[in-house]
């Protein structure tokens, strides 16, 4: 489907640059506890943003309907990186309890990828 290789791009996009900007515009201005926190969040939008294309490619070729599965992975990039990216700059901690709803998200994103591959 178009909507998820375009979603993949764009994450994908965002991935790359918000990684340039942590590795030199955050460089002296965050600690390396919540640096690791901003390359973390750049590491799993990019897992994430691959996984997105692999599921516009596969509802291209296929009758699966794998929407649920693109759009549970997009939500996830936002609960998970989105997250992680502002309690990197803000510090603010309580905001760490919302990552764990990305992490789910994927998880159960990536499930309904296995199940609709093990139907092909």
């Amino acid at each position: 489907m178009k909507t998820f290789l375009i979603i993949g791009a764009i994450n994908a996009l965002l991935a790359v640059a918000l990684g340039a900007f942590g590795a030199h515009g955050l460089e002296n201005k965050l600690s390396d506890k919540y640096l690791g926190i901003w390359e973390k969040a750049v590491q799993y939008q990019m897992y994430h943003a691959l996984g997105l294309l692999v599921i516009g490619v596969l509802s291209g070729t296929t009758t699966l309907n794998l929407n649920v599965a693109g759009w549970l992975m997009t939500a996830g990039i936002i609960f998970f990186s989105g997250s992680l990216y502002i309690l990197a700059v803000t510090q603010i901690k309580v905001l760490g309890a919302i990552t764990p709803i990305g992490g789910v998200l994927f998880i159960a994103a990536w499930l309904l990828l296995i199940i609709a591959a093990w139907k092909l």
